[in-house]
């Protein structure tokens, strides 16, 4: 009789800010695809002026990569959300590890779920939902309908190269794009009205 193999947890380092070098480890779930160093490299550069005492929202948080990177690199908070219990887990023991929870929020479910009730006011919102769902273009065009957006907004987006979705373009515009490997990534903002 042949045992279940273990799930196997994996690892991810932040790359910059007051927890830089720090290792996390995250479990092995379906679709959980933590953005690699040399992207969020990249990214936070981007971000770096922005990111001073910013409000962040991490949809499709998975590992909690991108707004944990983001509360080293100093934003003032950051909220997480995510529909799979276990991985939203391992990020609150991971933010209590750096005393971070004060700085944050968790909210277990879907991102549609969690838009149509937020109050908002962020500057900066991560959306790398899992390639094959097929989710971002929908999130994109509910974050920009629930004006939960503040002035000076960033929105990382990230999908597949080979099937990307696209951005819906009437509502926003690119400020820096990039690909790595299969991955497209682009920092956008709100059009302005």
């Amino acid at each position: 009789m042949r045992r279940a193999p273990k799930k196997v947890a994996s690892q991810l380092r932040i790359i910059g800010g007051v927890w830089r070098g720090r290792k996390l480890r995250f479990p092995d779930r379906p679709g959980l695809r933590p953005t690699g160093d040399r992207v969020r490299e990249t990214l936070f550069n981007w971000l770096e002026p922005e990111l001073a005492g910013a409000h962040c929202l991490d949809l499709f948080a998975g590992s909690g990569a991108l707004g944990i990177e983001a509360l080293s690199r100093g934003a003032a908070r950051c909220d997480f959300v995510d529909a799979d219990r276990e991985a939203l887990t391992a990020v609150e023991q991971h933010l209590n590890t750096l005393d971070a929870s004060d700085r944050s929020t968790l909210r277990c479910g879907t991102a549609a779920e969690y838009l149509s009730a937020a109050q908002g006011g962020w500057d900066i919102v991560f959306v790398d939902p899992p390639f094959e769902a097929q989710l971002g273009e929908s999130t994109l065009q509910q974050i920009a309908t629930a004006r939960c957006l503040s002035n000076n907004n960033r929105v990382y987006y990230e999908t597949s190269l080979s099937n990307p979705e696209p951005i819906p373009e009437m509502l926003y515009e690119v400020v820096r794009e990039k690909t790595a490997g299969d991955v497209r990534y682009q920092l956008l903002t709100l059009r302005r009205a």
